[in-house]
């Protein structure tokens, strides 16, 4: 009703929901606003659309704003308000959230069977995500233990959790900012575990024990900031004066008052940006002209003891009521004035005494509160007093018996006792400057943006107060503008029993509800009165249709509808000046009668229509049936043409089918024995010569082997004879150097021919141990070359084993080939001899042709396993080809190195031969004694190297000219 009148009329509707704690309001307000999403939902759903993210805030706004109460489980403990925009196709295009008035001392005290906010005790039984933030059972935290009720019946707190979770991914809260919202709620649980004992003077505090300690540095840790530093913004205050700070310590009672300040500033600023997060996620749309706002607001509430919270509590509810009131009452009594109508006023109860009581300056409870706050001597008795001595006046103020400071308040729901003990505390909004400079430091960029830079003026003073009273005024001031620019529907819940239990009913206080809510007074004006109210343009246009003969011609609205009103035979009606009223059922008699015509009218027009259609179809049946029938006899004639000529032509390709048949397997057959022979032919061929390449090859290894000993022997005893001959050259040379000792007698010219000796021996010992060099490097390459062609020749005799092994293997696959290739003859020849005795039989040509093509399927992979053996062997015969060009390669290989050997030993034993051809000549003996060498010296000097670093000499080179030159040479 209020989206069509919304569509129909262009103006913005409101609903409003109200009643007791605990009579469903929010579940009310939760179906409302599923209704409306669905009503004006998108075609396409998607998780992350408008209508989804508008209904997905319930539960996030729930589980930070609802909290288990005396008489409801889930107890809405602030008012929210959902504007929701529509746009000209009557779709959702956008939607806010506004809320009034946090519980925020919820979150530090709480009484049996009460709880604290459902978000805290979701987090403890997060399971892992709980682990990480170090949080334990709810039991083990102050904040949470105040009461002993945990767990709430029929609610599991981890799943609400992972549905909080999920709510805030559909809104569209980061990830990131999730585990920054839950690492702040579990670093107020933490901060509600530090414990405060007395430090060195007697109004000074400290950190208690190291458990306090723990908590403390877990805090910091949460919150991304300096430990000391919050250590000091909780145990110190600092006053601002113009002479400078002054640092004030706080008693273990002001510190504690600190900390639960500082949580409950915290836990407040956290629920606003969440707020505030999820209207710009949402989206507003600045071009909607019409919009419906749902108002959730909390119930009357009257408990035992009834404080700060539900003195506001019930003011906003008188608010709401004195709008009901001005809407369903007064302004319906004005309308009857304004359009002259015969009509006696009725009485009703106005509480608009009541708001004066609370709101009016400068003598309004709330006035005198924040006068009381604003000195800082106040307390709770001299602001009773003082409202006693200026309101005791007043009718709907008490003063209760036996307290000086209670007062009681009568409202339109009944008489409530408020008490006053912490009507201050509560109303003092305090900044502190140390909690917003500790909180703007952190390296979290969500605690950061919450504690934004503090205006010049705060930073006189440590505290700087704001009422909380005050501004919940202004922002119910602001919800009656807005709602009075709407037009408003109420939705009045009753709650049935105050033992929360179904199918149960207590009659007295369903009553009280409904009497005290303004009900019974509503269903009385509205029968005593004219609910229903029309305009003249409206009610011709709508039941106008019940005098078609006026109609025409007329242009008299009134007249018309006062035609209308006496042909339905209807009384006590009132005509305005602008428009009719109608008694309560009255317009129910219209739109029934209004129902029946336009029945009527459409039954004609329809038995019309389907008269029209049914003979329409009808003919368009016909003459389809009879082309029908003609095309069916044309086609059944083509058809059986078309048999008579496929039997006659099937016969003739039969006769050639077959035939073609028999003689293209027999051609096959032929052709695949002469493959089979060949392949074998060739099979037998390729092994034969594979077996004489193998004989030679071992031929040529042998072969290679003998001479390598042969040549190693030789080299025994070509190395043997060295050794042979240097040591009787050695001998021959001892002999002469005696001579040559015995025969030196001169001083002068025997020691100049000693020094050209000494020279020329000093030369040969130069040229022996170069030479040694040369011939130990020379036998080192001569290893390694050996050891590197005894490696190539164990990889050849590997290869050809491996082409052994692949050419029986291929032996082996060409046997069984031939056997396959055998059974596919027999089969074939069994094929032709069935073909021949069933060629008669139609039926079991199609068997034959699939037998023929699995056969030719089976050739065919016969030969290609014929070819790819054929493959395999080429394959083998190119491989072992190459083995053979690496031995003839390595063949080669040895030669030239054999020829550098000689070379080289040749040009050795050159040098030798030119070393011992120079004979010294013989000195007498007396020079030789003059020298002064010994034996032993003249040993050392003429030693020859070990006979085995010698090759063997060569004896055709003796005395050559040409091979001395390239010695002399090289020398």
């Amino acid at each position: 009703m209020k989206c069509r009148a919304m569509l129909n009329d262009s103006m913005s509707q409101s609903i409003l929901v109200s009643g007791e704690s605990g009579a469903g309001k929010t579940e009310t307000t939760k179906l409302i606003m599923r209704y409306l999403t669905y009503v004006g939902g998108r075609a396409v759903l998607d998780d992350r659309s408008v209508e989804q993210q508008v209904l997905e805030s319930n539960p996030l706004l729930e589980a930070f704003g609802n909290a288990k109460t005396v008489r409801n489980d889930n107890s809405s403990r602030f008012g929210k308000f959902v504007e929701i925009q529509f746009d000209k196709s009557g779709r959702i295009s956008g939607a806010a959230i506004r809320t009034y008035l946090l519980e925020r001392s919820r979150v530090v005290q709480i009484t049996d069977p009460e709880r604290n906010f459902h978000c805290f005790y979701q987090l403890c039984a997060s399971g892992k995500d709980a682990e990480l933030y170090k949080l334990g059972h709810a039991s083990t935290f102050h904040y949470l233990n105040q009461s002993k009720t945990y767990e709430l019946e029929g609610i599991n707190n981890e799943d609400e959790y992972w549905k909080t979770k999920r709510a805030m991914d559909i809104v569209g809260i980061s990830r990131s900012d999730q585990d920054a919202i839950f690492r702040t709620l579990a670093a107020i649980l933490h901060l509600g575990n530090i414990e405060f004992s007395p430090g060195k003077d007697s109004d000074s505090s400290k950190i208690k024990d190291s458990t306090s300690n723990f908590h403390l540095q877990m805090t910091a840790t949460l919150l991304m900031c300096d430990p000391d530093l919050l250590v000091s913004s909780l145990c110190t205050r600092s006053i601002h004066t113009n002479e400078g700070i002054i640092i004030k310590e706080l008693d273990c009672a002001a510190a504690a008052a600190n900390r639960d300040a500082l949580s409950k500033t915290i836990y407040a600023r956290l629920f606003d940006w969440l707020v505030e997060n999820i209207n710009k996620s949402i989206g507003q749309d600045v071009d909607s002209k019409a919009q419906i706002g749902v108002l959730d607001i909390y119930g009357f509430e009257s408990f035992k003891h009834n404080s700060f919270e539900q003195f506001c509590i019930n003011f906003a509810n008188e608010k709401l009521q004195q709008h009901f009131n001005e809407h369903v009452f007064k302004m319906e009594q004005e309308e009857y004035k304004s359009e002259k109508i015969n009509w006696s006023y009725i009485e009703f109860i106005d509480n608009q005494d009541m708001l004066d009581l609370i709101e009016k300056k400068p003598i309004g409870i709330i006035a005198l509160l924040d006068e009381a706050c604003m000195f800082p001597k106040s307390t709770h008795a001299t602001f009773a007093s003082k409202m006693f001595r200026n309101l005791s006046s007043h009718p709907r103020l008490e003063k209760t018996k036996f307290s000086e400071t209670d007062f009681t308040i009568s409202h339109y729901a009944g008489k409530v006792t408020y008490q006053t003990d912490s009507f201050l505390e509560k109303n003092r909004d305090y900044i502190v400057a140390e909690h917003c400079n500790l909180l703007s430091s952190s390296r979290c960029s969500l605690v950061s943006g919450l504690f934004s830079s503090l205006p010049e003026e705060s930073l006189r003073s440590s505290y700087k107060f704001s009422s909380v009273a005050s501004r919940f005024k202004q922002q119910l001031q602001a919800l009656m503008e807005t709602l009075s620019s709407t037009e408003p529907h109420y939705v009045r819940c009753v709650k049935p029993n105050s033992v929360n239990r179904p199918q149960l009913f207590e009659n007295q206080s369903v009553l009280h509800q409904l009497r005290c809510g303004g009900v019974l007074e509503a269903v009385r004006i509205s029968l005593a009165g004219y609910p229903t109210r029309r305009t003249y343009a409206e009610f011709v246009d709508r039941f106008g249709v019940l005098v078609p003969e006026l109609m025409f011609g007329s242009h008299d609205e009134r007249a018309l509808t006062e035609a209308v009103l006496e042909k339905m035979k209807l009384d006590n009606f009132q005509l305005g000046r602008n428009k009719v009223f109608l008694r309560a059922g009255q317009i129910a008699i219209l739109d029934v009668r209004r129902a029946e015509v336009l029945d009527n009218a459409a039954r004609r027009i329809q038995s019309c229509f389907r008269t029209f259609a049914a003979r329409k179809e009808f003919v368009k049946t016909k003459k389809a049936s009879i082309s029908l029938q003609a095309y069916c006899r044309g086609c059944f004639a083509r058809k059986m043409y078309k048999i008579r000529r496929e039997t006659a032509a099937a016969i003739i390709l039969q006769k050639y089918a077959r035939r073609l048949l028999l003689q293209r397997n027999y051609h096959e057959a032929c052709s695949a024995a002469l493959l089979i022979q060949s392949c074998i032919r060739g099979f037998i061929a390729r092994r034969y010569f594979s077996a004489i390449r193998e004989q030679k090859a071992a031929l040529v290894i042998q072969s290679f082997w003998r001479k390598r000993k042969v040549a190693m022997l030789f080299q025994h005893y070509k190395q043997a004879t060295i050794a042979i001959q240097c040591a009787w050259r050695q001998k021959l040379a001892r002999r002469e150097l005696r001579k040559l000792r015995m025969t030196a007698n001169e001083a002068g010219a025997l020691r100049e021919a000693k020094n050209k000796l000494e020279k020329k021996l000093d030369d040969l010992t130069l040229r022996l141990t170069l030479e040694r060099r040369m011939r130990a490097a020379g036998e080192e390459t001569k290893l390694v070359e050996i050891s590197k062609r005894d490696k190539i020749i164990e990889t050849l005799s590997a290869e050809c084993a491996a082409a052994k092994l692949s050419a029986r293997s291929e032996h082996d696959k060409n046997l069984i080939l031939q056997r396959q290739l055998d059974d596919s003859l027999r089969e074939i020849s069994m094929l032709r001899s069935n073909k021949i005795l069933k060629a008669e039989e139609e039926n079991e040509n199609s068997n034959l042709k699939n037998i023929v093509e699995s056969l030719s399927e089976k050739n065919s992979l016969l030969e290609n396993e014929l070819s790819t053996a054929r493959k395999n062997s080429d394959d083998t015969m190119e491989k072992l080809k190459d083995v053979e060009g690496k031995c003839t390669r390595l063949q080669q290989n040895l030669d030239k190195l054999q020829e550098k050997l000689t070379n080289l030993e040749n040009e050795n034993h050159v040098l030798r031969q030119k070393a011992f051809s120079i004979t010294p000549k013989p000195l007498p003996e007396k020079f030789a004694n003059s020298t002064g060498l010994t034996n032993s010296e003249q040993k050392r000097t003429f030693e020859t190297p070990p006979p085995t670093k010698y090759p063997s000499p060569i004896q055709h080179s003796t005395g050559s000219r040409r091979a001395r030159l390239p010695v002399e040479r090289h020398e």
